[in-house]
């Protein structure tokens, strides 16, 4: 009985820990810095091109900074708090770019070179900056699980944007939550056509959209087709950390303990510097109470974070707890 008794506590110290933690960071500012230069393939700088800031660690859905690049293609964001940051890129006849970065409070935070390419139709893929609201709507209703209305925000954002393609993979989610397997499929399929004709970010959206359709097995508890697929995604872009983390993700979630260790630990070893897939990593291995492989995935954790992050102090609590 003592095992069961330990996940419990152990579950429920791990819930506390993470509310703590969401309150800590919910606001998203502090007083880190970040900068960089926005360049084209030829390292020639790109003026006035749009950079959006959205911390990840705020369960309120994340605070929201924008800055645009200066003559010498310059940007830089102030008052930012610790922790996961997305950073997105666009600029007029360029394929967006979105990236993950994180912020320390403590140390310098390192220069971002972003480079962006020419939008494969030389034409700006973003054609209505003002329908960029659309997206953001659409994202937090999906989040929501109100599927209809992100549905609804995602066709409009692509009517006024026929160029950005991307956003079918978002439409096709909505019709795959709502259990349209049939126009889910339909929608994917449209999207790995399109994307094969996209040097900017056709690599990435096949990924991305072969993950999708293995989702789609994976809740029929197809797990050897979804495997397959998963499998596809990982193989098109092998040394994208982000697509194995996101594969690793979705079994984790569906509670797929082994698989999720196994593209968890992919990440890892593609991107050893990042430390999210540790975290993950120490929650797989206290989901199968190895607690010892899990102690060693949080200290790896605990030794890449930035140590003013509000994850360190969960991370370590979690660790007093299941030394006990």
């Amino acid at each position: 009985m003592k095992k069961p008794i330990l996940r419990i506590l152990v579950f429920m110290t791990i819930i506390i820990l993470f509310s703590q933690m969401m309150l800590m960071a919910q606001a998203g500012r502090g007083v880190g810095r970040l900068g960089g230069v926005v360049v084209d393939e030829q390292d020639k700088p790109i003026v006035g091109a749009k950079l959006v800031m959205t911390y990840l660690q705020d369960a309120g859905g994340g605070l929201k900074l924008e800055a645009t690049t200066n003559k010498k293609g310059e940007w830089s964001f102030i008052g930012l708090g610790s922790g996961r940051w997305s950073l997105s890129v666009s600029a007029e006849g360029y394929a967006p770019a979105t990236q993950e970065v994180t912020v320390s409070q403590l140390e310098k935070n390192p220069r971002i070179i972003i480079k962006l390419k020419k939008a494969s139709s030389g034409i700006s893929i973003i054609q209505d900056q003002a329908s960029l609201e659309l997206l953001d709507q659409g994202n937090a209703f999906f989040k929501e699980g109100k599927y209809d209305t992100a549905l609804a925000m995602y066709e409009q954002f692509y009517e006024k944007n026929p160029a950005a393609y991307q956003v079918l993979l978002n439409i096709g989610d909505c019709y795959r939550e709502k259990g349209e397997i049939e126009k889910a499929m339909e929608i994917y399929n449209q999207v790995l056509e399109k994307a094969k004709t996209d040097q900017a970010m056709g690599v990435t959206m096949t990924a991305k959209t072969l993950a999708a359709i293995g989702l789609i097995y994976l809740k029929q508890n197809n797990l050897e087709e979804a495997t397959k697929y998963f499998k596809q995604s990982v193989d098109t872009a092998p040394q994208d950390e982000v697509v194995a983390f996101n594969v690793a993700e979705v079994f984790f979630t569906n509670q797929k303990l082994d698989e999720a260790q196994k593209y968890f630990e992919l990440a890892a070893s593609i991107k050893p510097e990042w430390p999210d897939p540790y975290l993950k990593l120490g929650y797989v291995l206290l989901n199968k109470n190895d607690i010892p492989k899990a102690v060693e995935y949080f200290e790896k954790f605990l030794k890449l974070e930035p140590q003013d992050s509000p994850r360190v102090a969960m991370v370590q609590q979690i660790l007093q707890a299941i030394r006990k």
